[in-house]
């Protein structure tokens, strides 16, 4: 998505066609397209990127953020995991390119905060039919996802959570009282912020809408290899948005569901008091 809406805001700016792209580039009308239209997402190439950008009369730093996007999708680890389904594909490139990512989650623990004991009661109930094998393979996907926490600079990722989360029972008693000690423990991490939405507030920011993700990178020196992508996780696919508006009114969103969730020291302490009515 990044990269199409480069390519574009190029193609625009140097006042070209998608024929006069495609000549320059030496490549087909149709692959100019594509890759403007963000079709094929898994095939996008280097050599073709860097030929388009090119054509565009992109400055050779606009050119070479371009190429880091794609080279990060083609050397990810979860471009051959048989795990990653095609809709979270997208999701973990970004994750790979962003510096932030900012969640509201309202039914689950976000995946990249979850244990792996979580993650597979997790899939066992959403995937009855599924083998043993297929689960587990499942859940090594998501703890690998994990890693972008771990890098450096790793990502800063901020976290409002519903309570209701901590009280829906996801495997057993030790299976919550392990996650919600991860919770804690992963919120003491420098580059992680987690606030608990209590239900005391009441009706909040995000009304009856689910779990998003707000992905983003800013750079003021060129603004071009920026990023902000709003996933919104449905049953069996997700929806991105990037559009200036659509991207404006998810932070909007996210920064009244932070200051109305609880403070860093009471989400510590309701943290605490959810692991308890677990393990009663």
């Amino acid at each position: 998505m990044q990269v199409a809406r480069t390519l574009l805001a190029l193609r625009t700016r140097a006042g070209l066609t998608q024929s006069q792209v495609a000549q320059r580039a030496s490549v087909s009308v149709g692959t100019v397209n594509r890759y403007e239209s963000w079709q094929d997402r898994a095939k996008l190439r280097v050599p073709t990127v860097r030929a388009i950008a090119d054509a565009c009369d992109a400055t050779a730093t606009e050119r070479d953020a371009l190429v880091q996007l794609v080279t990060r999708q083609e050397s990810g680890w979860w471009m051959d995991h048989p795990a990653i389904p095609e809709i979270l594909d997208p999701l973990v490139s970004f994750e790979a390119y962003a510096s932030y990512e900012h969640v509201w989650a309202n039914a689950l623990v976000p995946g990249l905060l979850q244990t792996p004991r979580y993650a597979q009661a997790l899939h066992q109930a959403a995937e009855v039919r599924a083998d043993a094998e297929t689960i587990a393979s499942t859940v090594d996907a998501r703890i690998q996802r994990q890693s972008i926490l771990d890098r450096k600079p790793p990502l800063h990722l901020w976290v409002v959570l519903d309570q209701a989360v901590l009280r829906r029972a996801v495997g057993d008693a030790s299976v919550m009282a392990e996650q919600i000690e991860h919770l804690a423990a992963m919120a003491e991490r420098p580059n992680i912020d987690l606030q608990i939405l209590p239900a005391s507030r009441g009706a909040h920011a995000a009304g009856s809408g689910g779990h998003f993700v707000l992905l983003g990178r800013d750079d003021e020196r060129d603004p071009m290899a920026s990023m902000a992508v709003v996933y919104l996780e449905l049953h069996r696919r997700g929806l991105y948005l990037d559009t200036p508006d659509d991207v404006s009114d998810y932070k909007i969103m996210f920064d009244y569901l932070r200051s109305s969730a609880a403070d860093p020291a009471t989400s510590k302490s309701l943290l605490a008091d959810a692991r308890q009515e677990h393990i009663r």
